[in-house]
This record gives C-alpha cells, sequence and structure tokens, in this order.
C-alpha cells in the first residue's frame, strides 16, 4: 500500500503531538531539548515504517513546499521574538546582536566557505553558497537559550534570541550574492544591484516597514481598547499582522523576516523597551501566550520535516567532517571576531560561541538554492551537507543546552548574591553586565 505524503505528514504529525501532549511531564525531566526527540523520530519513522512512508526529496520534487512551510514558520516564530524582547533603542542594548547578526554572519560566511571548499567536493562559488545557507541561527529550535518572558533581562539570552531574529534577514544578501557568484542571481554592476536593492534597501526598509505596520495596527488595537470593546480574537490579530506585513515586504521587495520581527517588536507600544499600555497589557498577555503556543507547533512539526527529509542524505567523511568543523570552527571564530569590542562578559561569550544552533532558516535558504537553479550533483551535496549540519547541531546544541544553562544559572546566581550583599552593607556595586541595561524613561512590565 503506497501512502501519499499529505497523509504521511497526518499521521507523523499527529502521533508526535498526541504521544508529545501525554508525556510531557517525563519529556521536560530528560536532559536534552525536544526538538532532539522530534527529529529521531521522524528520521526513524520515515526510514523503517512499513509500509513505508515517503521522505522529502528536496533535489528534485519538494523544495517549493519546503520553501513555503519553512518560510511560515519563521515568520510565526520570529513575530513571537518580537513580542516578548524588552530592549532599550541604545546602541549599548543592541550592540551585542547587531554584530553577531552583521559582522558575524559576514565571518560565518567567510569561514564556512573556506571549511566547505577544504573538506566537501565543491567549487568556491558553491562552497560560499552552503556557508551562507548555514550563517543564519536558528529562532524556531532556540527555545531553551531563548529570553522566557518580557521581564527578562539577561545579556545571554537577549544576545542568542535576537540575533536569531537578526540574522535570517541579515544572511539573505549572503545567500543571494553567492547565487550571484554561480550566474544564478543578477548582481548588477560592480554588484550595485546587489548592494542597493538585495542588501541596503531590502534590510532598512524592512526595519521600518515593521515598525510601520507594528505601531499603525496597534494603533487601531488601542483605540479599539480604549472605547470599551477589548478584542477577544488574538490569534486574527497575531496571524493577521503577520500575513499583512509580509505582504507589503514582499510587494515592496525589503526584507520579511526584519519587517514581522520589527513589527511584533514594536505591537502596541511605541519602541521594543517599552510594555504596552495598561489598558491593553491583557491583550499583549494574550498575544504573548498564542506565540508561545505557535512556537511549539512549528518547532515539532518543521523538525519532524528534517527528520523525514535526513534519508535522502549522501552520508561521507568529508560531510562528517563539515558539520562537525562549523559547529566547532566557524560559530566560535565567528563569534569572536564578529563581537571584537566585547560587549559582553567572557564567559557569556563562550556560550554564545558554541549555541549558534541550526535548523529551519537554514532550510529555508536551501529550498530558495534548489529553487533558483542549483541542480545536478551539486544539489544532492548542498542538500546532504546542509541537512547533516543542521541535524547535528540539533542533537549537540540539544544535549548540552539544559547543563550548560544551569551551570551558567547557578555561577549567575551567585554573582547576583555577592552584588546584592555589597548594596546591603551600603558598598557601592557596579551595574550587573549579564544584564541588558534597562531604561529609565520606561516602566517596567507588569
Amino acid at each position: 500500500m503506497d501512502i501519499s505524503l499529505l497523509c504521511a505528514s497526518f499521521l507523523l504529525g499527529g502521533a508526535v503531538l498526541v504521544a508529545m501532549a501525554l508525556a510531557e511531564p517525563w519529556v521536560r525531566r530528560l536532559p536534552l531539548s525536544p526538538a532532539l526527540i522530534y527529529l529521531i523520530v521522524g528520521w526513524v519513522m520515515t526510514s523503517v515504517a512499513a509500509p513505508p512512508l515517503p521522505g522529502l526529496d528536496l533535489p528534485h520534487k519538494h523544495a517549493g513546499l519546503v520553501r513555503v512551510l519553512s518560510e511560515l514558520a519563521v515568520l510565526l516564530s520570529l513575530f513571537a521574538i518580537g513580542l516578548k524582547i524588552r530592549i532599550p533603542a541604545t546602541w549599548q542594548a543592541w550592540r551585542a546582536p547587531v554584530l553577531l547578526a552583521t559582522s558575524g554572519v559576514v565571518w560565518t560566511w567567510l569561514i564556512g566557505g573556506a571549511l566547505a571548499w577544504l573538506l566537501l567536493p565543491l567549487s568556491w562559488p558553491m562552497a560560499l553558497l552552503l556557508a551562507a545557507i548555514l550563517a543564519p541561527t536558528d529562532p524556531v529550535l532556540a527555545s531553551d537559550v531563548q529570553v522566557h518572558d518580557a521581564s527578562d533581562r539577561d545579556a545571554l539570552r537577549m544576545s542568542l534570541t535576537v540575533e536569531g531574529a537578526l540574522n535570517d534577514g541579515t544572511a539573505a544578501p549572503l545567500v543571494l550574492l553567492s547565487l550571484g557568484f554561480l550566474g544564478l542571481h543578477e548582481l548588477g554592476g560592480h554588484a550595485a544591484h546587489w548592494a542597493l536593492v538585495d542588501t541596503a534597501w531590502s534590510l532598512c526598509g524592512g526595519v521600518a516597514l515593521g515598525a510601520a505596520c507594528g505601531r499603525s495596527i496597534g494603533h487601531l488595537m488601542l483605540r479599539r481598547v480604549r472605547a470599551g470593546t477589548p478584542p477577544e480574537w488574538d490569534e486574527l490579530l497575531y496571524l493577521g499582522t503577520i500575513g499583512l506585513t509580509s505582504g507589503l515586504a514582499q510587494l515592496l521587495e525589503v526584507s520579511g523576516f526584519l519587517a514581522v520581527f520589527a513589527a511584533g517588536a514594536t505591537l502596541l507600544r511605541h519602541h521594543p523597551a517599552a510594555s504596552p499600555a495598561p489598558e491593553a497589557q491583557p491583550l499583549g498577555h494574550q498575544l504573548r501566550a498564542f506565540g508561545a503556543r505557535c512556537e511549539r507547533l512549528v518547532e515539532v512539526l518543521m523538525v519532524l520535516l528534517i527528520g523525514a527529509a535526513m534519508t535522502r542524505v549522501q552520508w561521507s567523511l568529508g560531510v562528517l567532517l563539515f558539520a562537525l568543523a562549523m559547529l566547532v570552527i566557524a560559530r566560535p571564530v565567528s563569534v569572536v571576531l564578529g563581537l571584537l569590542p566585547r560587549p559582553l562578559p567572557r564567559g557569556q561569550r563562550g556560550l554564545v560561541a558554541w549555541f549558534g544552533i541550526r535548523g529551519v532558516g537554514s532550510l529555508l535558504y536551501l529550498a530558495m538554492a534548489l529553487q533558483m537553479g542549483v541542480k545536478g550533483e551539486a544539489a544532492e551535496r548542498l542538500v546532504s551537507a546542509t541537512l547533516a549540519c543542521i541535524a547535528l547541531s540539533i542533537a549537540v546544541h540539544g544535549i548540552s543546552a539544559t547543563p550548560l544553562m544551569r551551570s551558567y544559572q547557578r555561577r549567575r546566581a551567585q554573582w547576583d548574591r555577592r552584588r546584592d550583599l555589597r548594596l546591603q552593607m551600603g558598598r557601592a556595586a557596579p551595574p550587573s553586565r549579564l544584564d541588558v541595561e534597562e531604561d529609565p524613561a520606561v516602566p517596567p512590565p507588569s
């Protein structure tokens, strides 16, 4: 009996969702991330099920489907992140994530390209394309190291969260530049089109559009709330804001990822450091709660999808060495070089250097490259290397996240206790570099 891809998706996704809902108390106690469980289940079930479940054939059939699903997953997660963060509009507060999402991404692209050229049978332009695909860290799978809520000021979690939100947009110009080197994208004379349109206009326009959409839609909702008719269909506001912002971004040819993130960060508030107006606080809580549910659902379905695609990986020593090198060489070195001004303490920099989780953003750019004309043996190698790197990242980061973050929290608690003791004794204590600064003009979230 043959099973269609749609039927297989319903069977596998439904079974895993029900099983995880029933096993939630035990899963929470495991020293690994749920994403690793989803990956193993998707991979094993696609490999050994009888009757066999169809896998994903990215190079030949399913690139378009995977691109749509991945883009939707990233947009849902980026909006949720925008709603959660509270970060002042100062360079000191934004410096670490912005440096990681700009210079850090460029260093990852260059170092990853060199590693791909050395370890894999790829041309230099194709090696750069592979590195660009793997440059963004993942906002979907980084739940263990994300900010917990609007009151979370920890600089480590804030840096990783905002970096993952920004670099899905900032990696796009590098993917397009690499495709241009392969003759699959128009760069313009002296790369002028790429520099002005694909980079400057796309990135700056995306942020501006998102802020305008967030402020405008938030203003309309605030007027309705103040008129005494609080909205109950918060999920429609959540999904509608994403759809409208993303659609306008496509019309204007700006970054939809940055636009949706900026829309979430400015919805119902004037800027990312502020909290919603007091009368809009219940709506803000409802939106964040719905966003958290969307993030969980997206994580389950997308990692199962990645697991199903793993059956197409052509394993080799070079692929394994490249995937490992991206995690233990490219990410740490790019963080060290990208954070040369050292905006974070040493302990936090070390954890940032380790937690460069690859996932759905890389899957999206892989599907985009395949749709834009990468074919044949090069496409097979690109798929194998990308999926191997994502799978290894989910495995090692999923196993290490819980113990490393617990150890970090213990060290941080000790430092906070010593600082509180100094204050109680009337002695001067330096401001905590472990937290993002508060904006004194903005009241804390309720």
